[in-house]
């Protein structure tokens, strides 16, 4: 008997579009979805964006595209993908792309897990986990994305040497996160001194819920992670 895989996230909807947002998710989003190929096939994700894109770079739960779309710009030579099953926040990084005029952005609009099941091997130079749903109750940690399964794909997709960035408020889940990743044969956390996991790498563009959660009070870690 199979079981229905256990979703990380939560609701897939928000607050109805409004026309011109419903527009973006009608006639752009089409442009740079993500197909997954039928059957075994492997994905190279390079041959998702135009000839001469230096390396690829993955965000998953990317939220409203703060992050993303910064990096985008930012680094025009990379491609990158981003997966978010929740719609609003896949239209807000929709908006950020057609005004900043972005070329080297695709999306995975749902559970990002499908697709590292696809990825070819050490085929993604950097990831980035920001933010993820810490899941606080107890009865819920079951959903927790940085655990087991997750890992062994995530180390599969990134290539040796790769950066792996994490980011949480959530104490309970940073302390869980440093369990499991450095215990886990592809990662090896990278921090030397408490700034390294206490600011915010300077290249790294902050979000909104980043922003929201240093407002109320909290600190998060910043944890990265190099694959072995």
């Amino acid at each position: 008997m199979t079981h229905p895989p256990i979703h990380s996230f939560g609701r897939r909807r928000g607050r109805k579009l409004k026309p011109g947002r419903q527009a973006l998710l009608d006639e752009l989003l089409p442009r740079l979805r993500i197909d997954l190929p039928v059957g075994g096939a492997l994905l190279d994700p390079a041959t998702l964006f135009a000839p001469g894109a230096r390396a690829v770079w993955l965000e998953i739960g990317f939220g409203a595209g703060e992050h993303l779309a910064a990096q985008a710009i930012r680094h025009p030579e990379i491609g990158f993908i981003g997966c978010e099953p929740y719609v609003n926040g896949v239209v807000a990084l929709l908006a950020r792309v057609r005004e900043a005029g972005l070329t080297n952005v695709r999306i995975l609009p749902g559970d990002a897990r499908p697709l590292l099941e696809r990825l070819a091997p050490a085929s993604i130079a950097r990831g980035f986990v920001l933010f993820p749903d810490p899941w606080p109750k107890r009865r819920h940690r079951k959903r927790r994305l940085l655990r087991g399964a997750f890992l062994d794909l995530a180390g599969r997709a990134l290539a040796p040497g790769a950066e792996l960035r994490l980011a949480s408020d959530d104490p309970d889940y940073v302390a869980e996160m440093l369990e499991r990743l450095p215990g886990h044969p592809a990662f090896r956390w990278t921090a030397t001194r408490p700034a390294d996991w206490r600011i915010r790498p300077p290249d790294q563009a902050e979000t909104g819920y980043e922003a929201w959660a240093i407002a109320e009070g909290r600190q998060p870690a910043y944890l990265t992670f190099r694959r072995r």
